[in-house]
């Protein structure tokens, strides 16, 4: 245990990136408190700070790795209480730009689950840990630091219910981790600081979620079954099979192109995708709720790594960095990832410095997400950005990859990988998957010339 930052770490936030965060610190401070607005101990539901709660969530494959390594038997636990459990690509149909990608053993887990379900495994989990404790039903009001500003020296904090006064917690470190709607920025100019760059992109995402349940299993014993939004298509769904024996489908559009929030609109959206297959499974599904919206206007990420100044003692971690476009499901491995750096800089020899802290950030994390997860959102005609001759090649590459994955098992593979977080997009850029996809292109179009 490190002495020399402490005795006691605050985390700002009990949701996913909370919850990482908290098990790292546990290992090297004395005490690790979570602070969270909502009541978090036992709940089942969604909760009101989380309200993207009740929409499909996904840890990528590198983030249950995580989650698995820092809690082990976290998957055979979530599996038994009702988790689906499967291949990310045998038992998960993936539709994409129209057509099914090969379906063969990737050697990598998905789990299918709610969000209060993966969110209560995990604070259970950190719950048990001896030396961390909850908050709950406080409201953060701001930072604690030196007379000079330069380092955070704590939190003050107030009971959501009037039924209390006014304290405050210090702490060695304090760890944001409190989503896009992070008041960090702010507290950062009261203090003095720069402004810190933002980059934004309006992608007008809505979507749409309702439960149902349905008698026996999905077709092919799948867990899932993704129709995912194409240039031609800029709408598409996501269906899972998910614990209390349900599914749960999430609609999406973007661009202001959202699924209506009534059953039977909600199903003829659902009907209008590229395949009948997530409308087969629902149309004479029993529904269990009433179809709730969910509306994500921007893509937002914060360059705190470009800062010429920040205090020691703070850092800011998950949705609080960079909030990615949630059709991804790139933002729970995101943050567990960050988890996983803010482990080796407190491990570090010396104080944790928040701008080495940072920058690592951008460069093992964001920047290979952000860039490819923009990218993605600029094939759509009506998301305005920057189209560079390196953006476009990218696109029309990607798309060649993503129609050899749909008769060839290893770059369906690899693509996955990409996808999942564990390794980085140049990797289908390697030889070996470039020769087979332009293999597989060459075959396409003289296909295409035989039927002309």
């Amino acid at each position: 245990m490190q002495t020399d930052v402490g005795q006691r770490a605050v985390v700002l936030g009990a949701g996913i990136g909370g919850l990482f965060a908290a098990r790292v610190l546990a290992d090297e401070f004395t005490e690790v408190v979570l602070v969270d607005r909502d009541r978090v101990t036992g709940v089942r539901t969604p909760r009101r700070g989380v309200p993207q709660g009740q929409h499909s969530h996904a840890l990528q494959a590198r983030g249950l790795r995580i989650a698995e390594d820092l809690f082990p038997g976290l998957v055979d636990a979530m599996a038994a209480d009702g988790a689906g459990i499967g291949d990310v690509l045998e038992n998960v149909s993936w539709i994409v730009n129209g057509r099914q990608l090969s379906r063969p053993a990737s050697r990598l887990t998905a789990v299918t689950a709610s969000r209060p379900f993966l969110e209560r495994h995990l604070r259970e989990r950190v719950a048990d840990l001896p030396n961390v404790t909850f908050r709950e039903g406080h409201n953060v009001l701001g930072l604690d630091t030196t007379p000079d500003r330069t380092r955070v020296t704590g939190v003050r904090v107030l009971p959501g219910d009037g039924q209390g006064e006014e304290e405050t917690l210090t702490a060695a470190v304090v760890v944001d981790a409190t989503g896009r709607a992070s008041r960090t920025p702010a507290w950062l100019r009261e203090l003095g600081y720069p402004q810190v760059a933002e980059e934004r992109l309006n992608i007008g995402l809505g979507y749409t979620s309702q439960h149902f349940r349905i008698p026996g299993e999905l077709p092919d014993g799948d867990i899932a079954i993704n129709d995912v939004a194409s240039r031609e298509l800029p709408r598409g769904a996501a269906l899972g099979r998910i614990d209390g024996d349900r599914i749960i489908v999430t609609g999406y559009g973007i661009l202001g192109d959202h699924p209506p929030t009534e059953s039977a609109g909600f199903l003829r959206f659902v009907r209008s995708l590229s395949k009948p297959d997530i409308h087969q499974v629902i149309k004479d599904a029993e529904p269990l709720d009433e179809p709730v919206r969910y509306r994500f206007p921007t893509s937002l990420r914060r360059y705190y790594e470009r800062m010429d100044r920040f205090p020691d003692g703070l850092v800011v971690l998950g949705d609080a960095v960079c909030s990615f476009n949630p059709v991804y499901a790139q933002g729970m491995t995101v943050a567990a990832l960050s988890a996983l750096v803010l482990r080796r800089h407190l491990r570090a020899h010396g104080p944790l410095r928040p701008s080495a802290y940072f920058r690592d950030i951008a460069r093992e994390v964001t920047d290979g997400t952000w860039g490819l997860m923009t990218v993605s959102d600029l094939r759509f005609p009506g998301v305005e950005g920057p189209r560079t001759l390196r953006t476009r090649l990218l696109q029309a590459y990607t798309r060649r990859v993503q129609a050899a994955a749909t008769r060839d098992g290893e770059v369906a593979g690899a693509y996955m990988r990409v996808v999942g977080l564990l390794e980085r997009p140049d990797a289908l850029r390697r030889p070996r998957i470039v020769l087979r996809v332009l293999r597989h292109a060459l075959g396409l179009r003289a296909s295409a010339r035989g039927l002309a």
